[in-house]
């Protein structure tokens, strides 16, 4: 096939595509420049995407013999995943900017010239399998390596991007390996370390970056029950299960600590309450779509039974499913109703839910309520 890799100058990147072409492929990688002002060198592992980045994955496609290009996205990054992350966070709500950037830069931009191209397929460091049925579609799965397994960030992936999608990674049982077979090829990213953070926040420092762009403004901090108990510098700043920094004025009635609940924009206020109410039993979730095709329930509006995961790094933990049509609160293609066996601390609208059954990713939504079943009984 002929296979464009997502170089990204990282080791998973430059191995993957190292794989490719031992496997027959005709391969050409790819560098993003997702900023029009790249950092010279990162910091550690903070950041990624810059001209240090660049530089690697070229010696990685020269050491391959294989075609090295660049190409801009940074104007599209900027409006799809920056500018989507700072009016997320205007809106009380928690996004998570390496979702959309899968979603909308490497498997969509990045897909559609590919294909447009004539390539076959898109080849990426992700661990993360695509495995296909009896019928010869394609489904996505959990890695090999369950440590290192990124398949949650590769939810919003649909049935055709599967089809075009290539993760040569999936069956490696550890980095460690991955960085052994790096340095066995000469490779000269083996021992580089991982990136981590939000990549265009390489201090790491979000607050303090939102606070340039959102507008904040003080507010009242107030209880579970409506009564103020202090003030906030803007609403924005915080997040929901946040315990320090908020200075309350008024102890709670047992002096235990009090927790973000809640994040209300439209009146500016905090909600903070127990522990026990962060505890969440039943999410509701928009914008769903499905890794492959749809599972029989989905099609029926029956429920089903599941896993819910929503962190990169969290623990799925049971659930049962179903989609709902309707309501002044859907969107075109319903919600996606997900009741917690066991509950969840700290989910905030914003995020992305992914379900699983066994290994297989079924799909994702955003998260557009969150409650504990206790709460509402208050």
């Amino acid at each position: 096939m002929r296979v464009l890799a997502a170089m990204s100058g990282g080791v998973d990147s430059a191995v993957a595509a190292a794989r490719a072409v031992e496997a027959g492929h005709d391969v050409v990688g790819v560098h993003l420049a997702l900023s029009r002002m790249p950092g010279t060198l990162r910091t550690g592992s903070r950041g990624c995407c810059t001209i240090e980045d660049s530089r690697d994955a070229w010696r990685a496609c020269d050491v391959l013999g294989i075609p090295y290009y660049v190409w801009d996205f940074s104007e599209r990054f900027k409006e799809d995943v920056v500018q989507d992350f700072i009016d997320e966070y205007a809106a009380g709500r928690t996004p998570n900017p390496c979702m959309r950037c899968n979603e909308r830069i490497k498997f969509a931009a990045l897909l559609e010239k590919a294909i447009a191209l004539g390539f076959d397929a898109v080849c990426t460091g992700h661990y993360a399998k695509v495995i296909e049925d009896a019928d010869g579609n394609r489904e996505l799965h959990r890695a090999a390596d369950w440590a290192k397994d990124q398949s949650y960030v590769l939810g919003v992936l649909t049935h055709e991007q599967l089809k075009h999608s290539m993760f040569p990674l999936a069956e490696t049982p550890s980095k460690a390996e991955v960085r052994a077979e790096a340095e066995r090829r000469g490779l000269s990213v083996a021992n580089k370390p991982d990136s981590h953070d939000i990549c265009f926040i390489p201090d790491g420092d979000t607050a303090g970056w939102l606070a340039e762009k959102i507008d904040m403004s003080t507010g009242d901090i107030v209880d579970e029950t409506g009564t103020k108990v202090g003030e906030h510098p803007g609403a924005n700043a915080f997040t929901v299960g946040q315990r320090r920094g908020l200075k309350l004025g008024t102890p709670a009635a047992d002096g235990k600590p009090r927790f973000v609940l809640e994040i209300r924009p439209k009146e500016n206020k905090v909600v903070v309450g127990p522990e026990a109410l962060l505890a969440i039993d039943e999410i509701r979730g928009i914008k769903v779509s499905w890794a492959g095709l749809p599972i029989a329930e989905v099609e029926t509006g029956g429920e089903f039974d599941c896993h819910a995961q929503v962190r990169a790094h969290g623990d799925p933990v049971p659930a049962t499913a179903r989609m709902e049509v309707g309501g002044d609160q859907a969107d075109a293609a319903g919600q996606l109703v997900v009741r917690l066996t066991t509950p969840l601390r700290g989910v905030a609208p914003g995020q992305t839910i992914v379900l699983y059954q066994g290994s297989r990713v079924l799909g994702q939504a955003t998260i557009d309520a969150a409650r504990s079943l206790q709460r509402a009984e208050l």
